[in-house]
C-alpha cells in the first residue's frame, strides 16, 4: 500500500535466503468501527488450510535482506523480479502476445520531490475456459520503499504477501483453469504513485473493454490484527457484494466489506491505496483485497518474522476463494 508512515529500528530477519537459494525453491490495533465502514459476518467454515511452504517461502524470499528492500530501479529490484520470473517458469504460466515484461518510464515520488524511474511490470496468461476473451486482471506490487539511512525496509506484508498469494492463486489456477482468461501481473512502482498500474492502463496488453475485473492483492499476511481480509470496492461496484457475501470465513480470517465509501477519510479512504486505482480511474471494476494497518506498516520492522503462517494461510484461502466466486458469477 502507498501511504507513507515514520520509521522506527529494523528488527533483524530469523532468516533471510539468499537469491541462489530462492531460485533453487521455485520447481495494530483491534479496528474501531468507523462511519461508512463495516465488518460484516461471513459464512464459516470448519477447517483450517494446510499451510503452504512455497507460499511462506516466496514471502521470506521476497523480504530477505538481500533483497533491499525492492525498491524500484535498484539491484534489489533486480533479483525480486528474476525471482518472481522464475516462480511464473516454474508454475508453467505462459507470457501474453505482448510479452513476459512490461517496461515504463515515469515520473514518481520521492522523499526529495518528483524523480524520473525506470520501472517493469511483470505479466502473465491464463486462459479461460468460459469466456476466454474477457479477463480478470490479478495484481499485486513487488517493489517497496528500498533502504534508508542504512535501514532496509523489507516489506514482507506490504507486499512480499500479495505477491505470494498471487503466486497461490496462479498455482491453483494452473491445475484448475479459470473461466474468465486471467492476466497475472506484478506490478512495479506502486509506492512510488502506482506509475507501473498507471503505464498498465496506458498501454494495456488487452483491449480495456474486455477487461472484467481487477482483482488486487496488497499486504494479505497480518490479518490477526482485526481477523479480517478487507474487500474495498463493493460501493463503487455493488453487483460483487452479493457474490463476495458467499465467501466463506477460513479459520480465523473472514472477509469484511469497507474503506471505500465517501465517509471513509484520509488513510481510511482505500479507493486508490493501491495499484486498482488507476482501475477505478479507467472505470474498470475492481476489488483490493488486503488487511489493516499493523505497527510495522511501512518501518523497517515489516519483516518474515512477524508473519504468523496459519494466519496469512488462511488470509490466502479466502482471497483464493473471493476470486473463484467472482470468476464464476461474472459474464453471465
Amino acid at each position: 500500500m502507498s501511504f507513507t508512515s515514520n520509521a522506527a529500528a529494523k528488527t533483524p530477519l530469523l532468516a533471510a535466503f539468499g537469491l541462489s537459494a530462492a531460485l533453487g525453491l521455485a520447481g495494530c490495533d483491534t479496528l474501531q468501527g468507523k462511519v461508512g465502514t463495516e465488518a460484516t459476518t461471513q459464512p464459516t467454515a470448519p477447517a483450517a488450510p494446510a499451510i503452504s511452504e512455497q507460499l511462506l517461502a516466496d514471502v521470506r524470499i521476497l523480504s530477505a535482506d538481500d533483497m533491499e528492500g525492492r525498491g524500484i530501479e535498484t539491484p534489489g529490484s533486480e533479483r525480486a523480479r528474476a525471482y518472481i520470473l522464475s516462480r511464473l517458469e516454474a508454475i508453467g504460466i505462459e507470457a501474453p502476445p505482448v510479452g513476459r515484461l512490461q517496461t515504463f518510464e515515469a515520473d514518481g515520488r520521492t522523499r526529495a520531490g518528483p524523480k524520473r524511474f525506470h520501472g517493469t511490470n511483470i505479466l502473465g496468461l491464463i486462459p479461460g475456459t468460459r469466456v476466454s476473451d474477457r479477463y480478470i486482471v490479478v495484481s499485486a506490487h513487488y517493489d517497496h520503499v528500498g533502504m534508508n539511512e542504512g535501514l532496509i525496509y523489507n516489506g514482507a506484508d506490504d507486499n512480499a504477501s500479495g505477491v505470494a498469494t498471487m503466486l497461490e492463486l496462479a498455482t491453483r489456477l494452473k491445475a484448475a483453469p479459470p473461466e474468465h482468461s486471467v492476466i497475472i501481473v506484478a506490478f512495479d512502482g506502486e509506492e512510488r504513485g502506482l506509475i507501473g498500474a498507471k503505464h498498465f492502463i496506458q498501454a494495456p496488453p488487452v483491449p480495456l473493454s474486455s477487461i472484467s475485473l481487477n482483482l488486487n492483492f496488497d499486504m494479505t499476511a497480518r490479518a490477526e490484527t482485526d481477523g479480517h481480509l478487507w474487500a474495498t470496492g463493493t460501493y463503487q461496484n455493488p453487483h460483487l457484494r452479493p457474490i463476495l457475501d458467499q465467501v466463506a470465513a477460513v479459520g480465523p480470517v473472514s472477509l469484511a466489506f469497507g474503506k471505500d465509501t465517501p465517509e471513509d477519510k484520509g488513510e481510511d479512504n482505500w479507493v486508490e491505496a493501491s495499484d486498482h486505482g488507476p482501475f477505478f480511474r479507467a472505470s474498470i471494476p475492481f476489488i483490493y483485497l488486503g488487511v489493516d494497518y499493523h505497527p510495522d506498516y511501512h518501518r523497517p520492522s515489516d519483516d518474515f518474522e512477524r508473519i504468523t503462517p496459519a494466519v496469512f494461510a488462511a488470509s490466502t484461502e479466502v482471497a483464493i476463494a473471493a476470486f473463484r466466486a467472482m470468476d464464476r458469477s461474472l459474464d453471465r
